[in-house]
C-alpha cells in the first residue's frame, strides 16, 4: 500500500458514516481507528481530512460542482468522499498536489464502483489545485457551509453581525483545553500550554494526548474552556454534597471531586458511566456513580447543589463536532427542549432548600438556554436567579446577559493566534432554591 494511503481511506471511511449512515463523528472515530489499526500519526492525518470535510463540505461541493459538465451517477461508490477529501487537503491542509492528487486517484482505482471514474478524479483534482484557492477568496464560508435553517437561528437570536462572527469561529479546529486538579500555573509552563483567565489551560491541537506530561499519573483531563465554567459557578463545594446529572463522560464530576465534593454522578448510560469510571480512575478520584434516568431519578435525598449539563443540539460545540453540522436538524431543537425541560423539573427536586442548582448547555439556541430557564423560574417560583457577576472565575461582562446567566460564544476568549482563540458556545444559569 502506498504511503498515507490507508489514512486517506480511513478518512472516506470517516466520511461515509456520517454522511451516509449518520453516525456522529467521535463514534465514527472510536470505531474506525478500532477496527483499521493505524499508526498514532496516520490516524491523527485520517481525523483531521475528515473534521475538515464536515467544516466545509459547502465550500468544497460549491468548488467541485463547478468543475463538473453533469451530475455524477448514484451508483458511484465511494467517488464524492474521496474528491471531497483530495479538496480538502489541496485548498485547506496544504498537502502538495502530487500526494493529494496521486492517492486519490489510487483510492478511486481500489473502489469497485468508482475505479471507472479514475481519470476523472485526476483531472478534478488536478484543477482544484490550479484554480480552487482563488475561487475560496470569493467565496462565503459562513453560508456555504453553515445549513440555512441553523444561520438563519443565530441571526434571529444574535443579529447579522455576531451570527456570521460564531459562524466563522464554528469552522476553525479548537484548541486542547485541559483542566487541572492543581497548581495550574506550573502545568502550564510543563505543557508548554498558556493559563487562562479562567483556570484553564490552553495548548494547541495536534498531537498524541496520552504521550503528553501528566497524562499518565492523572494531573489533568481534557475539557473546553466553555465546558468548565459551570463549576465555578457553585464556588467552594468542598465537603457538600453535590449531584452531577447526565454526568458522563465525567469532566464536571471530575471537576467537583478535585475540588473536594461528595458526587453522585448520575448517567443512564451504562457505557458512559463505566467510561466516567475509567477516567476517575486514572484521574485519582472518587465519586459515586448511579445509573439513572435524570428526569425520574428520585433518591430520597436532597443535596447542597446539583448540576444539570443537559443534552442538547451542541451547536455550541462545532469547532470540536463539525458533524453537528451535517447531522441536525430543525425538528431537534424543540425535542431537545422538552427533554431539557423534565431534566430541569426533576433537577429542582433534588436540591436542599438554600442550595444551588446550576443549569447548562452547550447550545447556542434560546430555547435550550435563556428561554428554558425563564419558563422553568415560571412553574417554580420558590427558585430564583443568582446572577453570575463580572470578574467571577476569570468571567468577563462579555460573557454575561442581562439577567446575570452566562452565554459563551465561540468567538469568545481570543488569543494571541486563531488557532489558540475560541471556547464552546455555552449557556448556564445559577439558580437559588428559597428556605
Amino acid at each position: 500500500m502506498p504511503p498515507g494511503l490507508a489514512a486517506r481511506q480511513s478518512a472516506v471511511r470517516l466520511l461515509a458514516a456520517v454522511l451516509s449512515e449518520g453516525h456522529a463523528f467521535d463514534g465514527a472515530i472510536a470505531h474506525e481507528l478500532h477496527a483499521s489499526r493505524l499508526e498514532p500519526r496516520d490516524r491523527g492525518l485520517a481525523r483531521l481530512i475528515a473534521a475538515t470535510v464536515l467544516r466545509r463540505q459547502g465550500q468544497l461541493e460549491a468548488i467541485l460542482n463547478g468543475y463538473l459538465d453533469k451530475p455524477l451517477p448514484k451508483r458511484q461508490g465511494a467517488l464524492w468522499p474521496i474528491l471531497l477529501s483530495g479538496a480538502a487537503q489541496l485548498l485547506f491542509l496544504d498537502t502538495p498536489p502530487h500526494a493529494a492528487v496521486g492517492l486519490a486517484v489510487e483510492q478511486a482505482r481500489r473502489d469497485r464502483h468508482a475505479a471507472r471514474y479514475d481519470k476523472l478524479v485526476n483531472a478534478l483534482l488536478r484543477r482544484t489545485a490550479r484554480e480552487g484557492r482563488a475561487t475560496l477568496e470569493e467565496q462565503d464560508a459562513a453560508a456555504l457551509n453553515i445549513p440555512a435553517w441553523l444561520l438563519q437561528r443565530w441571526i434571529n437570536a444574535y443579529g447579522d453581525e455576531t451570527a456570521r462572527r460564531i459562524a466563522l469561529a464554528s469552522l476553525t479546529e479548537a484548541p486542547l483545553d485541559v483542566s487541572v486538579k492543581g497548581e495550574p500555573e506550573a502545568w502550564a509552563e510543563r505543557l508548554s500550554g498558556t493559563l487562562l483567565p479562567t483556570g484553564t489551560v490552553r495548548l494547541g491541537a495536534g498531537g498524541r494526548i496520552d504521550a503528553l506530561p501528566g497524562y499518565a499519573e492523572g494531573a489533568w483531563w481534557v475539557q473546553d474552556a466553555g465546558a468548565a465554567l459551570p463549576v465555578r459557578l457553585l464556588g467552594d463545594v468542598s465537603g457538600k454534597s453535590v449531584v452531577d446529572l447526565c454526568a458522563a463522560p465525567g469532566g464536571k464530576t471530575a471537576q467537583l471531586a478535585a475540588r473536594g465534593a461528595r458526587v453522585a454522578a448520575v448517567d443512564m448510560s451504562a457505557a458512559r458511566l463505566e467510561r466516567l469510571k475509567v477516567n476517575l480512575d486514572r484521574l485519582h478520584l472518587v465519586a459515586e456513580s448511579i445509573e439513572a434516568d435524570a428526569a425520574t431519578w428520585s433518591p430520597g435525598s436532597t443535596f447542597d447543589a446539583v448540576l444539570l449539563d443537559a443534552p442538547c443540539t451542541a451547536t455550541g460545540t462545532i469547532r470540536r463536532h463539525p458533524d453537528i453540522l451535517r447531522l441536525k436538524r430543525p425538528e431537534d431543537v424543540a425535542a431537545l427542549a422538552d427533554i431539557q425541560s423534565r431534566l430541569l423539573d426533576n433537577a429542582a427536586r433534588l436540591v436542599t432548600p438554600g442550595g444551588t442548582l446550576v443549569y447548562g448547555t452547550c447550545s447556542l439556541e434560546p430555547e435550550e438556554g435563556v428561554e428554558q430557564v425563564g419558563r422553568f423560574l415560571e412553574r417554580n417560583p420558590r427558585f430564583t436567579r443568582a446572577p453570575i457577576a463580572a470578574g467571577e472565575s476569570g468571567i468577563v461582562a462579555d460573557w454575561l446577559t442581562s439577567d446575570g446567566d452566562l452565554r459563551t460564544l465561540p468567538f469568545h476568549m481570543l488569543g494571541t493566534q486563531p488557532e489558540l482563540s475560541g471556547m464552546d458556545g455555552f449557556y448556564a444559569a445559577r439558580l437559588v432554591l428559597g428556605r
